[in-house]
């Protein structure tokens, strides 16, 4: 792919006037959401296209989910820790790269910045569910009594808001019942 494909490939995407160069074989797409970062190696062999998506500070709590991504959801981009930011990178040679391929690989970009944490959020959740249903399963407790457990923790504030309306205690017990009774034959 040459530089005049990698510019003809970043207009279609985003539009002439949000594509500027920066320096030879260096381009910046500035959104209103976002700043999307395009950079050719030196011998113009290789490829990278970058995305800041959080502070390295917020994504910190999640590296292990983050790295779990790369290797199973993020498919031809993956996340990467660079000077304070947890990034969306794709990288590839510039001989065997196609247009339709650099645009899959924009659009995941934009798809995991648009995502922000919830993916890696959700993940953890996920996985936390599950440590508590091997944990109630390992006790022969039920599914009811696993529910009726974490009723008791919210009750007596050992879990959630303690200024928490019942309201919305309710509403967080339904998620868990829901995510509870949806992962209990996994576990």
């Amino acid at each position: 792919m040459t530089p005049e494909e990698i510019v003809g490939t970043l207009t279609e995407l985003f539009g002439t006037s949000a594509v500027h160069a920066i320096a030879p074989g260096s381009w910046q797409v500035d959104t209103s959401d976002f700043r999307l970062l395009v950079l050719l190696s030196e011998d113009n062999t290789w490829l990278r296209v970058l995305l800041p998506i959080v502070p390295a500070k917020e994504g910190q709590p999640f590296l292990a989910q983050f790295l779990e991504a790369n290797f199973d959801d993020t498919q031809e981009v993956r996340y990467a820790l660079y000077e304070g930011k947890i990034w969306g990178v794709f990288q590839h040679n510039t001989g065997t790269l196609v247009n339709t391929d650099l645009s899959d690989a924009i659009n995941r970009l934009v798809s995991l910045y648009q995502a922000g944490l919830d993916n890696v959020f959700n993940q953890l959740i996920e996985s936390r569910i599950q440590q508590i249903i091997q944990a109630a399963k390992q006790q022969k407790q039920s599914l009811q009594a696993t529910m009726q457990t974490l009723e008791r923790f919210y009750a007596e504030g050992l879990m959630g808001d303690i200024n928490q309306t019942p309201e919305a205690r309710e509403k967080i017990l339904t998620a868990w019942r829901r995510q509870l009774e949806k992962l209990w034959n996994e576990g």
